[in-house]
Formats: structure tokens, C-alpha cells, sequence
């Protein structure tokens, strides 16, 4: 009887260890983007933030972590790579679509289109109405950039948010004098620049070349704007924009906004969120 009781026990306490291991998540390390998936937790009742915090809340701020969620804090490209070593993993977009997932079907959760996280064009202060940045402009919001979106993500895994749409020129922007020309952007590969492919052509008929470097990082595509040696970027959205001007001193401006992309939870040890209570 004596070992039953002490075998009982022992299944129990083994029960009450499983219960208490935490349950890890991997998200953008960057201010904003893990704040970002905090938001996006909250929202679904996982966690609770401190009052007041937003759009910069760290795992400091969480309040009330009833699921034990252990955060691994990683940088963001990174998350898609690590995903299948974590319980679940909260992907931007664009580094989503380039490891093969789709934001709205292989996501555990997804956010609304509705929000602040809005892609932007950005230039270095002082360019805001150079003729290159309005003719970039004008190509970015046309209506031919509006129905690539749709018709490309239909699914809404990226949502155009081109209100007031243009035939893919400025009516100011002397066009023959910027004929001959190179702009160069620097964008993330996917949807950046995809899309951007689309303006390209549309410049291209007013010869002008508009060269697209990719790259796969957060932080260069800020600096060599900067820098002076990429005119403009295309890669990031309004509140990393912001943040990041402020943080390292740059003179980053957005000037037109173009997508969101719904940030989204996938599994990796776990296939759905029966792991998690609310």
C-alpha cells in the first residue's frame, strides 16, 4: 500500500512539473516588433501588459503571464530559423512569406489589418519633395501597385492601404529632366520588392531606372539612406521607423504609406494553442 501511496505521489508531482514548464516563444528582439507580438498575445487574452504601455512594451512590462510563456528574444529574421526548437514563434510577415509559411493559413494567430503598422516609403530628411522622391511616390501608390496586392495576396497577408491611388505619375514632376536617371531603394526581398517591381516598370516608361537592393536585415536599409549611398528604403513600418530615428539619430522621413502585414503566431513544438489558457 506504502508503495502505491509513494508511486501516486510520484505521478502527481511528475504532473505538477510538466504543468509548470514554461511554455517558449520567439519574438523579434527590436523594440518595436516585440512589442508588437506582445500587443498581439494581449489582444488574445495570453497576457497582460502593464496599463499605459504600447507599441514600446518589452517582456518587462508583461504583468500577468498566467501560461508560464518564457520568451526567447531574437532577432527578427532569425525567428522563422528557430521556430521548430520553441513552442511557438510570432513572425513578421515578409520573413513568414520568404520561409514558405502563409500568415493567414499556417498561423496559430494572425492580427487585424486595422493597425498602426503601416510600410513605408522613407527618405533621408531633406529629400521629402526632391522630383525622384515624388515621381517614387506617385509610382508606389499607383493603382497598378494597389491591384498587384490584392490580386497577389488575396488572403490578406498583405493589405494595400492606397486610399487615393494614382495613374503612377505626378503631374508636378518634370519627367524629362529626371530621364536617364537611377533611384535606388533598398527593400526587404518579400513583398517589398515585389512590389516594388511594379513601380519600376511604371518609371521605366519614363526612362528612368529604379534599382532595387534587397536586403535581409532591419538595421542597413536604414543606414545607407543615412548614409546617402541608397536614395530611399522600403522595408519597415511607420512605429519601427520612428523608433529607430530616435534610438540611433537618424534623419529618416516616411513619405508614403503603402502595406500592412498582419503579424502572425505560428506553431513549432505545438500544432495548435491548446497548450495556452486565457
Amino acid at each position: 500500500m506504502k508503495k502505491l501511496i509513494v508511486l501516486a505521489l510520484a505521478a502527481v508531482l511528475a504532473l505538477s512539473a510538466v504543468s509548470a514548464l514554461a511554455i517558449s516563444v520567439a519574438v523579434p528582439n527590436d523594440t518595436t516588433n516585440e512589442a508588437r507580438a506582445l500587443l498581439l498575445l494581449q489582444a488574445n487574452g495570453y497576457i497582460k501588459l502593464k496599463d499605459g504601455v504600447d507599441i514600446t512594451a518589452t517582456v518587462a512590462d508583461i504583468e500577468e503571464n498566467p501560461n508560464n510563456l518564457e520568451f526567447q528574444e531574437v532577432e527578427a529574421a532569425m525567428v522563422p530559423n528557430i521556430k521548430a526548437d520553441v513552442d511557438y514563434a510570432i513572425i513578421n510577415n515578409n520573413y513568414a512569406l520568404d520561409a514558405g509559411l502563409s500568415p493567414t493559413g499556417d498561423s496559430l494567430l494572425i492580427e487585424s489589418a486595422e493597425s498602426p503598422y503601416v510600410n513605408v516609403l522613407t527618405v533621408k530628411e531633406g529629400n521629402e519633395t526632391a522630383p525622384a522622391t515624388l515621381a517614387l511616390i506617385a509610382a508606389v501608390t499607383s493603382q497598378q501597385v494597389a491591384d498587384y496586392i490584392a490580386s497577389t495576396y488575396p488572403d490578406g497577408a498583405v493589405v494595400s492601404v492606397i486610399t487615393d491611388a494614382t495613374d503612377g505619375y505626378d503631374a508636378s514632376v518634370d519627367y524629362a529632366a529626371l530621364a536617364g536617371t537611377t533611384i535606388s531603394v533598398a527593400a526587404s526581398p518579400t513583398p517589398h520588392a515585389q512590389i516594388l517591381a511594379i513601380a519600376k516598370d511604371i518609371l521605366a516608361a519614363k526612362d528612368i531606372t529604379l534599382d532595387i537592393i534587397e536586403f535581409s536585415d532591419y538595421v542597413q536599409p536604414n543606414m545607407v539612406v543615412e548614409s546617402g549611398e541608397v536614395f530611399a528604403n522600403y522595408f519597415a513600418h511607420i512605429p519601427y521607423q520612428d523608433n529607430f530615428n530616435q534610438e540611433n539619430g537618424t534623419h529618416l522621413v516616411n513619405v508614403a504609406g503603402i502595406h500592412v502585414e498582419p503579424m502572425a503566431l505560428y506553431g513549432g513544438k505545438q500544432t495548435d494553442l491548446s497548450a495556452l489558457t486565457k
